[in-house]
């Protein structure tokens, strides 16, 4: 189908999101050496190939590291949702940058109130009590083991968010019968929803996983079902951010592990294709209406401007205004960058 860029043209099931095509820029000639889910997954998420020896950090965590003052709000900056146990996280950074999980987005953030019948002085007085009773063992701990300084900070920080109007962010109920309804009831269009909350209330970085692609049969049936869902939240999204004067310093990333065979196999179905695959990038810092690269004819190999997961990561932080080649050591005394060990932003797609 046609969109609002003349030339531009998507599947027959994103036709809300055609009319956001003008903010949009579409990378079509992305490649990945890695064709496994988990691999796959990983390489997106770091810009690394997976070590046994070494978990790497995820783009999230990076920003947190990088620009640190994000850290001293109650807000988590770095947001996962729908995200299972899989994800790299915070990687050998020190874990106070790890994202914050949200199981269920119409759920929040679970087990951030006072029991009922707990007044705020009996619960002050279970946290003085909990700080004497580990005073001991801190003082003997605490400066030395990072995973004793890693619980502090995070039992911290999960009070001092329990007391915080922050808290509003993760609780959808706070949204109009207008808002829920332009992004429809789908477990993943919730998490849109709760995605475009954090960032108002000040989130760096969020993340939605909406999984369930892997189609290896009845392809044509599973995309009738799910993509109108991916359609109508991301529409949704950038119509909110375009109302709101969010756009402006909001970017909206679309990305996957790896790309499906262009040939349908004898079930209907797609199978795993890591040599030519699209992303898209949106909104803050991106050239809209922007196509980069191209496959041949049967959308089998990229043709012209091959690019790999940690050229797209790079690309974004750039787009964030930090340096994608900017170093840090593990602490193995490895050196690391934020868009992997050789990529380099895609210039033509940033504003």
């Amino acid at each position: 189908i046609s969109t609002n860029v003349a030339g531009i043209q998507f599947g027959q099931h994103l036709k809300n999101s055609a009319k956001h095509a003008d903010k949009m820029a579409i990378v079509r000639s992305m490649n990945s050496t890695q064709g496994a889910h988990a691999q796959g997954n990983y390489a997106v998420h770091t810009s690394y190939t997976q070590r046994a020896s070494i978990t790497h950090p995820s783009m999230g965590s990076w920003a947190n590291k990088l620009d640190p003052e994000r850290l001293k709000g109650t807000l988590p900056p770095f947001v996962t949702v729908h995200a299972g146990n899989r994800h790299p996280g915070a990687g050998f950074f020190e874990p106070k940058l790890a994202p914050l999980p949200i199981g269920d987005a119409e759920s929040g953030l679970q087990n951030s109130k006072r029991r009922k019948g707990v007044t705020e002085a009996d619960f002050n007085r279970q946290l003085a009590l909990r700080n004497q009773l580990d005073s001991d063992f801190e003082a003997r701990f605490k400066k030395g083991h990072r995973n004793v300084r890693a619980y502090d900070e995070m039992f911290d920080s999960a009070v001092n968010l329990m007391k915080s109007k922050d808290l509003e962010a993760f609780d959808l109920s706070k949204e109009s019968p207008e808002a829920l309804a332009l992004y429809g009831e789908e477990k993943f269009a919730k998490g849109v929803l709760l995605a475009r909350r954090l960032v108002q209330h000040g989130a760096r970085f969020v993340e939605v996983q909406y999984g369930g692609f892997d189609w290896h049969s009845n392809n044509f049936t599973q995309a009738d079902e799910k993509l109108p869902v991916l359609d109508r939240a991301f529409a949704a999204l950038m119509h909110d951010l375009e109302v709101s004067g969010m756009l402006d310093t909001t970017m909206v990333v679309i990305a996957t592990e790896f790309g499906r065979t262009p040939k349908i196999d004898s079930d209907a179905g797609r199978n795993h294709f890591p040599k030519a695959f699209s992303f898209v990038l949106a909104g803050a810092g991106i050239k809209g209406g922007t196509v980069y690269g191209e496959t041949d004819e049967t959308a089998s190999n990229v043709i012209t401007k091959k690019t790999s997961p940690a050229d797209f990561n790079a690309t974004i932080a750039t787009a964030m205004g930090f340096k994608h080649d900017h170093t840090l050591m593990s602490p193995s005394k490895r050196p690391f960058r934020m868009g992997g060990e050789e990529g380099k932003p895609i210039t033509e797609v940033l504003a």
